[in-house]
């Protein structure tokens, strides 16, 4: 930690773009990262998945004197690796290696980003595997990761942040090689470039990167502009009906006018994990629906993007974004059919726990705008989050990618400046940011459920039914009145339900899917 304090880090011109520097004497790899300012919000319509095809046809192909296959074999004993990430306004490329190999790297790596070969068959391959989980790994493999991207297109319809950074069905469809070409001389230019090196390296490696890297157009491309999320009327929810779902997956959430370029953002960052911390079974949300109830694998709330949630413990680096969201994940609950063959006492249930749960969550967000936190609350989360925080950045290239993400909010190290941020923030500070920016009124909802369960659960939530929960016998006799009487209540809180919808699953991530209204 005190060679981290200690690091010199600054950011100087090279011609249009510029250079993130990491120094560390005794780092025994390099890491370089170019990040340039074009995510699939860059996206042409029509092309949607543009952005994310051209990247992966760049890290997935070969250079102008190496093929694919021959980088590969050339790499693998270098103990070497890269990759690409694409996001709504970021596109970054990671290249590490050993330092000893740092040499015999280099061309490959320039290479790939300066002069990539572009062949027709690496071109097939990408675009087969992006076809593919467009239109079957989305909605097949996770429905807790379909009920997030299916919230973003809920969220952000008719906008540029609409899409699947992957794109959509016909997006995908209609790329084309020339299409990847074009993109990539108009956005991946020295314009709109920063790069990042992390690790024990030269100065003649830098003014060599320096050098080589304007071999990239140098043209200043026109980006769009991010778009604000829409703004709910009450709460809309679209319910996503698939064969054999596993439970009802939920995601929800409501625009938010904040991110870290706000100091205010860490004031709502103590609330939120108080209420839901990515996780942590000490958060409220986990604590009630999970734990005392045993109804999912996890609850958890989130006041900016959270990329790869079921596979990250930490918030990864090289997803900023300026249009931001609150929101909330509810897990897979169990739907009425998977309980009845369970359970003979509950054989006449129509509706599974996905109303019910949904309502407790909404629930407890409400006491917490309404009540705030206590003072005891307030320090063991905030002494937590100053520990904890440090935690996002432990590998050099995390590190270095919380350096580019710092500059993307106007920051020059964003990990260090929330330690100060978060030791002087109050009480009065995280319970006024609490009522200022959350809400339980107007919300998005979106529910990825089985066929049995979607007309049901449609019904329930737009009629504002009476949701008790559905425990099996033996489960109940030993539950605590204290959670029993917070059922009663949980069940019939209200919710300003203005509009249901159901949308069969292969509908989705379309522009006009098929909707019923109910």
């Amino acid at each position: 930690m005190r060679i981290f304090l200690i690091l010199l880090l600054f950011a100087v011109s090279i011609n249009a773009q510029e250079l993130v520097e990491l120094p560390l004497d005794n780092a025994s790899t390099v890491t370089v990262k170019f990040r340039f300012l074009n995510g699939s919000i860059c996206d042409p319509e029509g092309m949607e998945g543009l952005t994310t095809a051209t990247a992966n046809l760049i890290t997935q192909g070969g250079t102008g004197e190496l093929s694919f296959s021959d980088i590969q074999d050339k790499i693998f004993p270098m103990a070497a690796g890269y990759y690409a990430s694409v996001d709504k306004e970021v596109s970054t490329f990671t290249f590490q290696v050993h330092i000893d190999h740092l040499n015999d790297f280099y061309p490959v790596m320039i290479g790939l980003i300066t002069n990539p070969s572009f062949e027709k068959s690496d071109f097939e391959r990408v675009k087969l595997n992006q076809q593919n989980f467009v239109d079957q790994v989305i909605r097949a493999s996770s429905d807790e990761d379909y009920s997030k991207k299916a919230l973003e297109d809920l969220l952000f319809r008719g906008t540029n942040y609409q899409h699947m950074k992957e794109g959509t069905s016909q997006g995908v469809e209609n790329i084309t090689l020339d299409a990847i070409k074009d993109h990539y001389k108009k956005y991946f230019t020295t314009g709109n470039l920063t790069i990042g090196i992390a690790g024990k390296y030269s100065p003649e490696f830098v003014s060599m990167l320096k050098k080589d890297i304007q071999k990239l157009s140098n043209l200043k491309p026109k980006l769009p502009k991010p778009a604000k999320p829409n703004k709910p009327d009450g709460l809309v929810v679209e319910i996503v009906q698939k064969d054999n779902a596993f439970g009802s997956a939920i995601f929800a959430g409501f625009p938010l006018d904040l991110t870290r370029k706000d100091d205010e953002f860490a004031a709502l960052m103590v609330a939120n994990s108080y209420l839901g911390e990515h996780r942590k079974s000490y958060s409220k949300l986990y604590q009630m629906i999970r734990e005392a109830r045993s109804m999912n694998y996890g609850d958890y709330s989130y006041i900016e993007w959270y990329e790869s949630g079921g596979g990250n413990m930490l918030p990864p680096s090289g997803v900023p974004r300026s249009s931001n969201y609150f929101s909330i994940w509810i897990r897979p609950v169990q739907i009425a059919d998977q309980l009845k063959k369970q359970y003979e006492e509950l054989k006449d249930i129509e509706v599974g726990h996905a109303h019910f749960a949904f309502r407790m969550a909404m629930m407890e967000l409400d006491r917490l705008i309404n009540d705030g936190l206590t003072e005891d609350e307030f320090e063991a989360t905030k002494d937590f989050l100053i520990s904890y925080t440090k935690l996002y950045a432990q590998s050099p290239t995390e590190r270095l990618g919380y350096l580019l993400d710092s500059k993307f909010y106007g920051r020059d190290n964003y990990i260090a400046e929330l330690d100060q941020i978060l030791k002087n923030l109050t009480l009065a500070d995280v319970n006024n940011a609490i009522k200022k920016y959350w809400q339980t009124k107007n919300m998005f909802v979106t529910i990825i459920t089985d066929k049995t369960e979607a007309g049901p659960l449609a019904e329930s939530i737009k009629e504002n039914k009476p949701s008790p929960m559905s425990y099996s016998n033996i489960v109940k006799e030993g539950l605590p009145d204290e959670v029993l009487q917070q059922d009663e209540k949980a069940s019939v809180f209200p919710l300003n339900v203005k509009e249901v919808r159901i949308i069969d699953s292969k509908e989705t991530f379309k522009k006009d899917g098929k909707k019923v209204s109910l």
